[in-house]
């Protein structure tokens, strides 16, 4: 076997699985599998399908996700850095998929870093609704901002937050909340060995501190009729069923939903909780509860093409009494001030760290002024969003400014630009979201000539004004759009047959 699994987790599992526990082991000598996700942001599955540069196999449980050979390296390709898709383990793709996104819905993705399964919840989205995506971590949130520009999402906040805080600016806001917990990882093993090193240093018995309380907090997030989705990369019965019946227990207004067996998730294990409770590690559940957890859902590394997850899909039913508040996601005026007064008490430096501007003073004034002045001139679409400055920036954002009030704002939404000395400066985020039919110029680079690397790689190009597409009888001298295939990478700037280089530095093929 070439991972080296921990011994005492070998026992736990010999004793959880029984007559499985072979095959189980037997997976470990498997190779890992690697998946892509399609971008339905940018491209539509049809258009992907034609345009794949390697062969794909359908994973069961993700209409949009596939199977590729790991050594083709899908990460080396112009098409990854248009955003087309999303290099994911396979496994992870399925718990977006219970969340059971629609149009226009609220959603909240809790534990988000580094951003894969918020960028599959802003395509089910399609630009409308709102997604709020947040990370507890600082330096991950990096990542996590750095996925949701280059997918192209335009109607995404990122928080740096701990859940109580937006619980208290967000009561009963959001109908979807997806939970993917940290966890003692005990699934991943195969697919990094360092996990299965680390295993003891992440016990179990931390992990499941932090679930509860982060299951608790979204109960107080989410709005009547909604669902939640909680998933770990773990098989420990205390973090994935256990976690589950002791929060039915607290929380009778929440339900299971049964999921379908049909694209190989294997259903929960209501006997693991006699196990545990058997052996001293669990309370005895109320037959009612236990037997919910049924509906909850595995998928085991030697029954499918993936690695261990554990999902529950909860909803929360609808009370016959609601506030204007549960109803409709309103906060009051006196709830508001009420939150704020506390949280400054609490905290005064955080909310002077990452305020957001009032862009009714004179110069926040003017620097949007530049950016309206800039796209009218340079946009032929009505872009989705209020304007507002924040850190010096400017973004076009889902929330008001109010809403924000308080939290710490990593990105406020669509990042579209900045001023320097009263011009305007687009930002990459800007390009990334944008389509060709969305500007007056565009540059369309093909992958097969290598102008699409060479351009990725930060150089200058030459072009010939012929080949710079305008609208409207536009002069090709400005700003570019830049594309591969017709799918949007960034800027370039033209000027005398030579199109200076506008791709961010850190973003740079290498």
């Amino acid at each position: 076997m070439a991972v080296q699994l921990p011994n005492v987790f070998l026992k736990r599992m010999q004793e959880l699985l029984g007559s499985e526990y072979d095959d189980f082991l037997a997976s470990y000598d498997s190779p890992r599998y690697a998946g892509i996700r399609v971008n339905t942001l940018k491209i539509s599955m049809d258009s992907f399908l034609k345009l794949a540069p390697f062969s794909l196999k359908q994973v069961p449980w993700c209409e949009t996700g596939f199977y590729v050979d790991e050594q083709i390296k899908p990460g080396k390709h112009p098409f990854y850095h248009a955003g087309l898709y999303y290099i994911q383990e396979p496994s992870a793709m399925a718990p977006v998929e219970l969340l059971e996104v629609s149009e226009e819905d609220r959603v909240l993705d809790l534990c988000a870093a580094p951003g894969g399964k918020s960028t599959q919840i802003a395509a089910k989205l399609k630009g409308t609704g709102l997604l709020v995506t947040n990370d507890i971590s600082s330096e991950r949130t990096k990542a996590l901002a750095k996925n949701i520009e280059l997918y192209g999402v335009r109607n995404a906040v990122v928080l740096n937050e701990s859940p109580e805080r937006i619980a208290q600016a967000f009561p009963h806001f959001f109908n979807k909340i997806l939970i993917d917990a940290p966890c003692s990882g005990e699934g991943m093993f195969r697919k990094d060995e360092d996990m299965a090193r680390q295993w003891e240093r992440h016990s179990i018995a931390k992990c499941t501190v932090m679930q509860r309380d982060i299951l608790q907090i979204a109960a107080d997030l989410l709005a009547p009729g909604g669902r939640i989705v909680y998933s770990t990369c773990t098989f420990a019965p205390e973090e994935d069923e256990a976690m589950i019946a002791e929060f039915l227990s607290d929380h009778r207004q929440f339900e299971i939903i049964p999921m379908t067996r049909e694209t190989g998730i294997s259903p929960g294990r209501p006997d693991w909780l006699d196990w545990l409770y058997r052996k001293g590690e669990g309370p005895e559940f109320p037959a009612d509860i236990a037997s919910q957890t049924e509906g909850c859902g595995r998928l085991w590394p030697h029954k499918v093409e993936g690695e261990g997850h554990f999902f529950a899909v909860l909803e929360r039913k609808k009370d016959g009494q609601q506030t204007d508040e549960e109803k409709y996601g309103i906060i009051s005026s006196e709830t508001k001030r009420n939150q704020r007064d506390d949280m400054k008490s609490k905290s005064p430096k955080r909310l002077r760290k990452a305020p957001v501007g009032d862009h009714k003073q004179s110069g926040e004034r003017e620097q949007l002024k530049a950016w309206e002045t800039f796209a009218e001139a340079n946009l032929r679409a009505k872009l989705p969003g209020e304007p507002i400055m924040f850190g010096g920036h400017i973004y076009l954002s889902p929330l008001s400014k109010d809403q924000l009030d308080g939290l710490k704002v990593v990105r406020p939404g669509w990042y579209v630009g900045t001023v320097k000395n009263g011009r305007f400066m687009p930002g990459h985020p800007l390009a990334t979201a944008l389509t060709a039919g969305e500007v007056v110029r565009v540059l369309d680079l093909t992958v097969e000539d290598g102008e699409a690397v060479r351009y990725l790689k930060g150089e200058t190009l030459a072009a010939e004004p012929s080949r710079i597409r305008c609208l409207d009888g536009a002069d090709p001298k400005g700003y570019v759009l830049i594309t591969v295939d017709g799918y949007s990478l960034g800027w370039g700037k033209w000027l005398d047959g030579l199109l200076k280089n506008e791709y961010p530095a850190g973003w740079r093929w290498t």
